[in-house]
C-alpha cells in the first residue's frame, strides 16, 4: 500500500498542490482586474449625468419579468418594490406558473386585479396561458395565470406579453433598490453592442423589509446567512467585474438581469435548464460569434438586488447542488466552446476558465483532502506538506474574502455599521472552517446528480421577508458542523 502511494498516489498530491497555487495566481489576476474595473465603473458614474438622460422621454421603456411558483409569502412584498421603482417606462408582469398555493389570490387581493382579453404574440411556445390580469389600482402590472411549465416556461410567456424594449429578470422572492434600473440601464444607452446587463445581489437576511422597500440595510448577524453574505460579495464584485475586463461574463444572476427583448425572441428565450440563466448567456454569446451580432454582456457592480438565502443546511444543501448540477449542463450543452478558435476570447479563455477553476475544483479540492490525510495516516506525507497543503485550501478562501470585503470598503460600502462589517471579517475566517468543505461535497454531489440524469429543481422552502434573521441556523450548529468535517 506504502509503495503504491509513493508511485501513484504521491505525484496526484503535488499535482493538487500546483493546482492550488495556479488557481491563486489565476484569482490574484481576476482581483487586479477587477479593483481597476470597479474604479473605472465608479469614475464614470461619478461623471455621467445619467439621472437627467432616464428621465427622459429617450429611456428604453423596461418590463419586468416575475416567475412565481408558489411564492404566497414573499409576492405581494416583491411586486410593491417593484411598484417603487423610479423609472419612467416600466412595466411589471408576473407569471403565476401553476401554484398550488395561494400567490394569485394574494395578488389579486391586494392589486385589485381584472381578467382581460388574452390576446398576444405567442413567439415562443409555452404551456397554456389559462388568464391574463391587469391591476385597477396600477395599470402597468399584468399578472398572467398558466399551467406549470417551470422557470424557463414562465419567462418566455412574460417574454411573449411583455412590450417592454428591455426586459428584466427577477426572481418573485428579490428585493430592488428603487433607483437599481437607471443604474443598470446605463450600459444600453452607452452601447446598443450590448445585449445583456447583470448586477450586484446581496443577502437580505437581517434587513427589514417596509412596504416592499428595505428600512434598514444590515449584515446578517448568524453564521449560516453571514457566510453566504460573504460568499455574495465574493462573486459579485470581486469574480464579475474581473470578468467584464478579461473576456465577459458567462453568468447573469436569474434573480437580476436586463436583456433586449429582441436579441430573447431571436434565440427563442430560455431552454428548460436547471441553469437557464447561464445557458442564456452562453447561447446569446454564442450567436454573436455565429451570426456577427452584437453580444456584449455587461456586468454593473452598483445597481444592488436582495434576496433571501437559505436558513438552513437542509435547504442549502439543495440549492448548492442545484447549482452545480446547473452549471454542469450548461457546460456539457455548449462543450463545441471549448478551445474553439471560432468563439474567439470566449472559446479559448473564458469558457475553459469556467471549466478549469469552477467546474473542476471541487474535484481536485477533495481529491486532495482525502489524499493528504491518507497520506498522513499511512506515513507518506510529511506533516510539513499537510499543513502547507491546508494552509493554501483555506488561506486561498481566506485572502480572497478579505480582498472582497477590502473592495466594498472603498466602494460602495452599504453595511454602514461598524459591527456589520466586523461580523463580515469572522464569517470570512469561519466560512473555511467546515462550511466550504460541506459546499465542496454539495457540489460533487451535484455532478454526481447530473451525470444520473436527475433533472428537476427540487423544492425550496421559503420564510418570507422578515425584520432579522432571528430564525436563521444557530451558531452552535455551524460550530457542529465544523468539527465534523474540517
Amino acid at each position: 500500500m506504502k509503495h503504491f502511494y509513493a508511485t501513484f498516489i504521491s505525484p496526484i498530491n503535488h499535482f493538487v498542490l500546483a493546482y492550488f497555487v495556479a488557481l491563486g495566481v489565476f484569482y490574484l489576476v481576476l482581483y487586479v482586474s477587477a479593483a481597476l474595473e470597479m474604479r473605472r465603473y465608479l469614475r464614470e458614474v461619478r461623471a455621467e449625468k445619467y439621472r437627467e438622460i432616464l428621465s427622459s422621454e429617450i429611456a428604453p421603456s423596461i418590463s419586468m419579468l416575475v416567475p412565481a411558483y408558489n411564492e404566497e409569502l414573499s409576492i405581494k412584498e416583491s411586486v410593491r418594490a417593484l411598484l417603487t421603482l423610479t423609472y419612467p417606462q416600466l412595466e411589471i408582469v408576473v407569471v403565476d406558473d401553476g401554484s398550488t398555493d395561494e400567490t394569485l389570490s394574494a395578488l389579486t387581493s391586494t392589486f385589485d386585479l381584472l381578467p382581460t382579453q388574452p390576446i398576444y404574440d405567442r413567439r415562443i411556445a409555452t404551456k397554456w396561458v389559462q388568464a391574463i390580469y391587469r391591476s385597477q389600482t396600477f395599470p402597468n402590472l399584468v399578472v398572467v395565470s398558466k399551467e406549470k411549465g417551470g422557470k424557463a416556461d414562465s419567462l418566455n410567456a412574460a417574454l411573449n406579453i411583455s412590450s417592454g424594449e428591455l426586459v428584466c429578470a427577477i426572481d418573485a422572492d428579490t428585493i430592488l433598490d428603487p433607483d437599481g434600473l437607471r443604474r443598470l440601464v446605463r450600459p444600453f444607452i452607452r452601447s446598443h453592442d450590448v445585449v445583456a446587463a447583470g448586477a450586484t445581489i446581496r443577502v437580505a437576511n437581517g434587513c427589514t423589509v417596509t412596504k416592499g422597500r428595505l428600512a434598514s440595510e444590515r449584515g446578517p448577524h448568524r453564521p449560516l446567512a453571514g457566510i453566504q453574505a460573504v460568499e455574495y460579495l465574493r462573486a459579485f464584485l470581486f469574480g464579475r467585474p474581473g470578468w467584464n475586463r478579461l473576456g465577459g461574463n458567462l453568468l447573469i444572476s436569474g434573480a437580476f438581469g436586463l436583456f433586449r427583448r429582441q436579441n430573447l425572441l431571436d434565440t427563442n428565450g430560455y431552454v428548460k435548464s436547471v441553469g437557464e440563466d447561464m445557458e442564456l448567456i452562453v447561447r446569446l454569446r454564442r450567436h454573436a460569434y455565429e451570426t456577427g451580432q452584437p453580444g456584449r454582456i455587461e456586468f454593473v457592480p452598483d445597481p444592488v438586488a436582495w434576496t433571501e438565502t437559505p436558513t438552513s443546511f437542509k435547504e442549502l444543501s439543495k440549492q448548492r447542488e442545484r447549482w452545480h448540477r446547473g452549471f454542469s449542463d450548461v457546460l456539457w450543452r455548449h462543450r463545441r466552446v471549448f478551445l474553439n478558435p471560432r468563439y474567439g476570447v470566449l472559446g479559448m479563455a473564458v469558457f475553459p476558465a469556467f471549466v478549469l477553476f469552477e467546474w473542476m475544483a471541487p474535484i481536485i479540492e477533495a481529491s486532495g483532502l482525502i489524499l493528504v490525510t491518507l497520506g498522513l495516516i499511512l506515513g507518506q506525507v510529511t506533516a510539513t506538506f499537510a499543513i502547507l497543503f491546508f494552509s493554501l485550501a483555506c488561506g486561498l478562501g481566506i485572502l480572497l474574502s478579505m480582498l472582497a470585503l477590502l473592495l466594498e470598503e472603498f466602494s460602495f460600502r452599504r453595511y454602514g455599521r461598524v459591527r456589520d462589517r466586523a461580523l463580515l471579517v469572522v464569517w470570512a475566517v469561519l466560512e473555511n472552517l467546515g462550511y466550504r468543505q460541506l459546499t465542496v461535497f454539495w457540489r460533487l454531489r451535484g455532478i454526481a446528480s447530473y451525470i444520473r440524469g436527475k433533472k428537476s429543481w427540487g423544492k425550496m422552502r421559503r420564510k418570507g421577508f422578515v425584520s432579522a434573521d432571528d430564525d436563521d441556523v444557530p451558531f452552535t450548529e455551524t460550530i457542529a458542523a465544523a468539527s465534523l468535517t474540517g
